[in-house]
């Protein structure tokens, strides 16, 4: 029995690792996509609505892809632009700081699901998808971030279970 104990340990500390490590990468790329999206001013210009207009200029005009950038991503694309970066560079700081993990997977899905909407869609996306699911159901911001002594301080919020 005690060496099946010792088995089930490795595997316990083996899965949380993974998943740490998935989570740091996941921070690492939202802060890349936010660097990006901050140094080429898409908050403060119309490279945003360029991406869009081109996209939708290579979708089926009937398909809901189509339809999400006429009607809402193209018109609305400077607020578009300043939820995708402020979204980002929350998501990177809850993920690498292991601050209310949970809530920031939740918006970086919500990022996600925006994303593909607008026919973003690429290989990439269902392993991203995914992750946000697992960042969601794992205590990842307790067993290494901030998220232990916040929860400790504040052990009725949501924020940091």
């Amino acid at each position: 029995m005690d060496a099946e104990r010792r088995m089930q340990d490795r595997w316990h500390r083996s899965g949380r690792g993974t998943v740490l490590a998935l989570r740091y990468g996941f921070g690492a790329v939202f802060l890349y996509g936010a660097y990006h999206k901050t140094t080429r001013h898409w908050m403060t210009s119309p490279v945003m609505r360029d991406h869009f207009a081109q996209r939708l200029s290579e979708l089926d005009p009937q398909s809901f892809s189509a339809a999400y950038l006429r009607h809402f991503a193209i018109p609305w694309y400077r607020p578009v632009s300043w939820v995708l970066t402020i979204g980002q560079i929350v998501v990177s700081i809850g993920m690498l700081l292991g601050i209310a993990v949970r809530p920031t997977a939740a918006l970086s899905l919500f990022l996600l699901l925006n994303i593909s909407a607008g026919a973003f869609f690429n290989p990439s996306m269902p392993p991203f998808l995914i992750a946000a699911v697992l960042f969601m159901a794992t205590p990842s911001g307790q067993w290494f971030g901030l998220d232990t002594h916040l929860h400790a301080k504040y052990p009725d919020s949501i924020w940091f279970t």
